[in-house]
C-alpha cells in the first residue's frame, strides 16, 4: 500500500484527486465514471489505488487516499474512524442497494425447485461436488477478502459443503461462465448488482432470513446476508477542503442498471474503464450534469 500511495494524496494545493477503487468491477466503473467527470469537467488529476476492502479504510482515516465510492458495510471501520476520530465522513449513498447470497444457475433450478431453499441442499451435494472441496459439494467463492459469512454459514447450518475461493471476482466469473457453457450445477457466492447476470442468469438460494444482528457474531452466523444501500465515504479533511471535486463526489449517484451498463462495458466488451466512462458520460449528460457543482 505504501508504494501505490499516491504521492499527490491530501497535498496541500495540488489538483489532485486520489480514489481507493476496489477488486470488483462495480466499484471500478464507479471510479471510472467519477474520474472522467473530474479530469474532463472539472480539471482534476486522479489516481487510483487498488486496496481490499479493510485496509482501504485504513488508507482514507490517514489521507493516503481521498474517497471510497462504494462500501458494502464495515461497522467496525465505521465504529472507529466516523465516530470516534472522526478521520472519515460519510458522503451519502451511491444510489446502488447492494446484496450477496447463494446462487444456482436457473437452468439448475427449473429442474430442481426445491434447490432454492437451504434445508434441501445436502440433497444436492454430491451434485455440486468438485475436486477441490474434497467430498463435500462446492460453495464458489470469490476473494477472501470480500465480506462473507460463508464458512461460518456451512458449519452453523450443518451443510456438507465446503467453501472454495476462487481468488478474484475474474477468475469466479470464468468459473461461472465454463459451468454454464457445459450445463452443469454449481453453488456460488455473488451478488447484485454485477453484469452477469444477464449473461448467466442464476437464482437465489433462500437462507434464513435476516434479521437486524443477526450476524452480529462472525462465529454464529445462521441467517441470509442483508440488503445493503452502499455508500460513499471521504477523508474527513477532504471533505472539508477538498472544493469542488468533493461536491462532485458527494453528488455521484446512479442507479443499479447504469452501472451494470458501464461494469459490461469493462468486463464483458473488454473496453479500457477510460473508453467505457468516455461513452456513458456522452450519452448520459442529464444524469450527470446534477453531480456538477453549481456555479
Amino acid at each position: 500500500m505504501t508504494k501505490q500511495a499516491s504521492p499527490y494524496a491530501n497535498a496541500g494545493g495540488t489538483k489532485t484527486v486520489t480514489l481507493s477503487v476496489q477488486s470488483w468491477v462495480g466499484a471500478q466503473a464507479n471510479v471510472a465514471v467519477a474520474t472522467y467527470l473530474l479530469e474532463h469537467e472539472l480539471g482534476y488529476h486522479v489516481d487510483t489505488v487498488q486496496i481490499d476492502e479493510v485496509p482501504a479504510w485504513d488508507a482514507l482515516s490517514q489521507g493516503r487516499v481521498d474517497a471510497i465510492l462504494e462500501d458494502w458495510g464495515h461497522p467496525g471501520q465505521e465504529e472507529r474512524y466516523v465516530k470516534d476520530k472522526k478521520t472519515i465522513t460519510p458522503a451519502g449513498g451511491l444510489g446502488v442497494t447492494g446484496h450477496i447470497g447463494w446462487f444456482v444457475p436457473t437452468y439448475f433450478a427449473k429442474q430442481h425447485p426445491d434447490v432454492t431453499d437451504w434445508r434441501n441442499l445436502n440433497k444436492y451435494a454430491d451434485q455440486l461436488r468438485t475436486p477441490e472441496s474434497g467430498g463435500k459439494g462446492q460453495l464458489l467463492d470469490g476473494s477472501p477478502s470480500y465480506v462473507t459469512n460463508d464458512k461460518a454459514l456451512v458449519d452453523n447450518l450443518k451443510l456438507d459443503y465446503q467453501v472454495v475461493f476462487s481468488g478474484s471476482e475474474a477468475a469466479q466469473i470464468t468459473q461461472i461462465k465454463q459451468f454454464a457453457k457445459d450445463k452443469k450445477p454449481f453453488l456460488s457466492y455473488w451478488y447484485k448488482p454485477q453484469w452477469l447476470f444477464q449473461k448467466v442468469p442464476m437464482t437465489e438460494v433462500k437462507l434464513p432470513a435476516y434479521k437486524e444482528g443477526c450476524d452480529a457474531d462472525a462465529q454464529k452466523v445462521a441467517c441470509a446476508y442483508p440488503h445493503t444501500p452502499l455508500q460513499k465515504f471521504m477523508n474527513a479533511d477532504f471533505a472539508r477542503d477538498g472544493g469542488d471535486a468533493a461536491t462532485l463526489l458527494k453528488n455521484f449517484a446512479w442507479t443499479t442498471e447504469q452501472q451494470d451498463e458501464v461494469a459490461m462495458m469493462i468486463a464483458d466488451r473488454k473496453m479500457s474503464p477510460e473508453a467505457a466512462a468516455e461513452k456513458w458520460v456522452e450519452a448520459n449528460g442529464p444524469t450527470w450534469r446534477k453531480w456538477l457543482p453549481k456555479k
